[in-house]
């Protein structure tokens, strides 16, 4: 998805330059805009934990990597996406739209941002509720500087390519797998609680919802994916299901995406105190009214301290609020002002008049966006349909070769098995993962048989080179961190390496005559 411009207009001109420089972070899930990205404290701390990149990548981006140097570099894709469930508050804005808006500007990046409507489905089933949401949540973007011109702005579901790639991954995709999803485990842990069936209540969508957040990714190829902790289980998942395509139909179809881990997410307090969250109801909305604004501002929980008395800048979700949208400069001079004595009511009034400072242009642009609904609709329409002619459509037509969907008129008789009923034997494969103790495996099966189990490993990156280099024969399996599996022999599982080790050989071969 892409989407673009910086800093919230109205916003001093040093933290739009400071922003600028941040990249973004998605998140996909809850009922608020899923865009999270690297934290926009004005201290001027912020920190991305980058997931390691794995060893063997479809497009080379470094022309130093082995074997890229003469393949042409691409930008750096990064897809955001945003739920369009709920009316974004101050919160959204903070933590997500405007450090968003800000990283779509990074040099050589390609930005893709769309509209999660079909993700919505999953909890919300009122229908107006729906379309009106979804206008709110783009008009957001928009009003807070997102220019379409400059990045990819789509809903999801204008790309039919991703509900069918959906089916493509889901027919690869192990429901073992999809049982250890967090979102499902926990549906069915409440039933257990409650004495219920385990899938009570629960929907397939819900079930299938990492599939289908994999078709999101998969369908651009997208390299790297901002996400909250909790959601890297996902794009794990989504290397999981693209690594089974790419084997099953034997060529490098998918990039496999990394999650970009944003350490600081800026999360603001509500008027109680807690985080902000709609589940709360403690939210600030984001363009409702100056008046209204006001009024929420000063039912901020504050304590007794009366006027003249020092007071703790610790714990006061008030200065917490002020601090994500003043300088530095500012925050310093209001944290002088608490130790000096300041009024609450006075506090208050310093809190409301900054932000609305920032807010009331962007209210201005939204209001007028949202009285053009229309509009709105033709730039959605016109981002999905010029994305599905440049990326979407030809990966598709590509997919369904692939897989066997071809045109019948084209088939070559004389190339058809005279045995169609003959079953080849199953292939050994490397599959690799993560156990619920946070650390990584691989195994290298036979169809359901463990020929080879390997020891934990604290990065995925150093299962990953295990792997490579068992492939490649410069791990002998004396020295593999690893243990035959139940039944396994040396000899069986050292043939099942030398077949593996032949097939990559000839695929090396046949690209290199491409």
């Amino acid at each position: 998805m892409r989407t673009s411009d910086c800093a919230a207009a109205g916003a001093p001109a040093d933290r739009a330059a400071r922003a600028a420089s941040d990249r973004a972070s998605l998140r996909i899930m809850g009922g608020s805009p899923v865009g999270s990205c690297p934290s926009t404290r004005r201290d001027g701390r912020r920190g991305y934990r980058r997931r390691p990149r794995p060893a063997q990548r479809l497009n080379c981006r470094s022309a130093s990597a082995p074997g890229c140097s003469a393949m042409p570099q691409r930008p750096v894709r990064v897809l955001t996406g945003i739920t369009t469930s709920g009316t974004p508050h101050l919160g959204n804005y903070v933590g997500a739209v405007r450090p968003a808006i800000a990283a779509s500007r990074a040099a050589n990046t390609e930005s893709f941002y769309f509209l999660a409507d079909l993700h919505s489905l999953i909890k919300a089933q009122d229908p107006a509720r729906t379309q009106r949401s979804t206008l709110e949540i783009a008009a957001t973007w928009l009003a807070a500087g997102l220019d379409p011109d400059k990045v990819w702005f789509y809903r999801q579901s204008d790309i039919p390519e991703i509900t069918e790639l959906t089916w493509l991954l889901t027919c690869v995709a192990g429901k073992g797998i999809l049982n250890r999803a967090h979102a499902y485990k926990a549906a069915v842990d409440r039933n257990r609680a409650d004495g219920e069936d385990d899938d009570a209540a629960v929907t397939a969508g819900l079930f299938m919802y990492p599939v289908l957040m994999a078709a999101d990714i998969l369908i651009f190829n997208a390299d790297q994916v901002p996400v909250g902790r909790d959601q890297v289980q996902h794009i794990e998942m989504a290397r999981d299901f693209g690594q089974r395509f790419n084997h099953v139909y034997g060529r490098d179809y998918f990039v496999l995406p990394e999650a970009v881990v944003d350490e600081q997410v800026a999360t603001l307090p509500g008027l109680d105190g807690r985080k902000m969250s709609k589940s709360y109801g403690n939210t600030i909305p984001l363009f409702v009214p100056p008046a209204e604004l006001r009024k929420l501002v000063f039912s901020i929980v504050t304590d007794s301290r009366a006027p003249g008395e020092p007071k703790q800048v610790e714990g006061s979700a008030l200065f917490q609020l002020y601090q994500a949208f003043a300088s530095r400069e500012d925050t310093a001079a209001f944290a002088q002002a608490y130790a000096d004595g300041i009024g609450w009511g006075e506090a208050k009034q310093t809190l409301f008049d900054l932000v609305e400072r920032e807010i009331a242009p962007l209210r201005e642009r939204y209001l007028n966006l949202v009285s053009r609904p229309g509009d709105i609709e033709d730039t959605l329409r016109d981002g999905a349909r010029r994305l599905r002619e440049r990326y979407a459509t030809p990966l598709l037509a590509q997919l369904r070769e692939a897989v066997g969907l071809r045109d019948l008129s084209k088939v070559q008789l004389g190339a058809m098995e005279v045995d169609a009923t003959e079953e080849k034997p199953p292939q050994a494969a490397f599959k690799q993962y993560r156990e619920a103790d946070g650390r990584f495996y691989f195994k290298l099966v036979e169809g359901e048989r463990v020929l080879l189990q390997s020891h934990a490993f604290d990065a995925p990156r150093d299962a990953g080179q295990a792997i490579a280099a068992l492939r490649r024969g410069e791990l002998t399996l004396a020295d593999a961190p690893a243990a035959f599996g139940e039944g396994a022999t040396a000899a069986e599982v050292q043939a099942a390496l030398d077949a593996l080790a032949a097939a990559d050989a000839e695929k090396a071969a046949a690209r290199a005559q491409a």
